[in-house]
């Protein structure tokens, strides 16, 4: 640890020296970039110092209990106990502040669910699921845009594709990826059988236009009359559009938007985020072939959390955290869910381990 905050005070003293650079000050672009990279490193330094401060007055204490004076020492005694607990807390911090940064944290959130297994019970619970997403974003002050849906017949989705953007939402929302089981007796249901049923979740690193080159040659866009329920003028024109990349064969379609511009910059925006997910997880493949994963293996096939509603539970199964407030949550109140999956990401990677995931790309 010690190392690596060596490394670290260095770069931040060389920072510091730099923004009083004539050259540094005299180029914007350059101004930025190292006073960002101090700003993050600051915080590392920051808790180094009181921890250096911490030992020292620890050190003090010590000796003070050493030195045959009675008051000196029963002070220094009484003293101790907190003084060491806090020197515990301050070194765990900093480890967690040497942790690499995930490159994806600061991006924004292309949100896609699917309706799995349960017909259309499944449909209405990808709609509650998308919804508690919606509310949690309206609390961290996230701006929510749907890119695609298609809706069900009874009022849910059977997929529906989401751009969430505001600071922090990709490093608060990457742990939703994978298989929401929801356990509860459907409104369909004439005996009061509970049936399971399923939705996909996909959580996506908003690509930027230089993460990922789409060249024209490589993709082939159909524009077609919008199907569906729409506004005035979505089912009267040619504005849906449909994008087939020809390299991967990933086909995205978006028919929400009057305008066909307006679907394209979408149907763009949900593939290069597809295109760059699958970028990321073809490196970490090919970095590590056998994924550590204590928690999970961040597969979207892997059951993650099931909502038991006879129970009023939410179970996430990757940490074997139970709560029983469930329509809480559905409302929006997903803050004690997120924090406790990235404090045992945290802790796995602590450990040695690759955290709830292993890598950038793991959800």
């Amino acid at each position: 640890m010690w190392e690596a905050l060596e490394q670290v005070e260095k770069r931040f003293a060389e920072l510091t020296g730099q923004l009083s650079d004539p050259a540094v000050l005299g180029d914007p672009a350059k101004l930025r970039a190292t006073a960002k990279e101090r700003r993050q490193l600051e915080p590392v330094v920051q808790a180094a110092a009181a921890y250096r401060k911490l030992e020292a007055h620890i050190a003090d204490d010590e000796e003070a209990e050493r030195s045959g004076d009675p008051e000196l020492g029963e002070l220094a005694r009484a003293e101790l106990p907190e003084l060491r607990e806090r020197l515990e807390a301050l070194r765990l911090k900093v480890q967690k502040l040497l942790l690499p940064p995930d490159p994806n944290a600061g991006r924004n959130v292309v949100l896609e669910i699917r309706a799995g297994t349960g017909g259309e019970e499944a449909a209405l619970f990808a709609g509650e699921i998308f919804r508690m997403y919606q509310r949690y974003s309206e609390r961290q002050g996230w701006r929510v845009d749907v890119l695609s849906s298609s809706p069900s017949d009874l009022g849910g989705f059977k997929e529906i594709i989401a751009a969430i953007e505001g600071e922090g939402a990709y490093a608060r929302l990457k742990f939703e990826s994978g298989v929401h089981r929801v356990q509860r007796v459907p409104a369909t249901e004439a005996q009061g059988r509970i049936h399971t049923s399923a939705v996909t979740v996909a959580v996506l690193p908003e690509a930027e236009d230089v993460d990922i080159v789409i060249k024209p040659e490589e993709i082939v866009v159909d524009v077609y009359r919008s199907s569906g329920p729409g506004g005035q003028g979505v089912n009267t024109t040619d504005s849906a559009v449909r994008i087939h990349h020809l390299p991967t064969g990933l086909i995205v379609t978006c028919q929400d938007e009057r305008s066909q511009i307006k679907n394209r910059a979408k149907a763009l925006k949900v593939l290069r985020a597809r295109l760059l997910d699958q970028k990321q997880r073809a490196e970490e493949e090919a970095r590590a072939k056998t994924r550590r994963a204590q928690v999970s293996t961040g597969d979207r096939s892997a059951k993650i959390r099931t909502y038991n509603f006879p129970q009023s539970r939410l179970t996430d199964h990757r940490i074997g955290l139970t709560l029983h407030n469930l329509p809480v949550i559905l409302e929006g109140d997903l803050e004690g869910v997120v924090a406790a999956l990235i404090e045992a990401d945290t802790a796995e990677k602590l450990r040695g381990g690759g955290g709830l995931g292993a890598g950038p790309s793991e959800n």
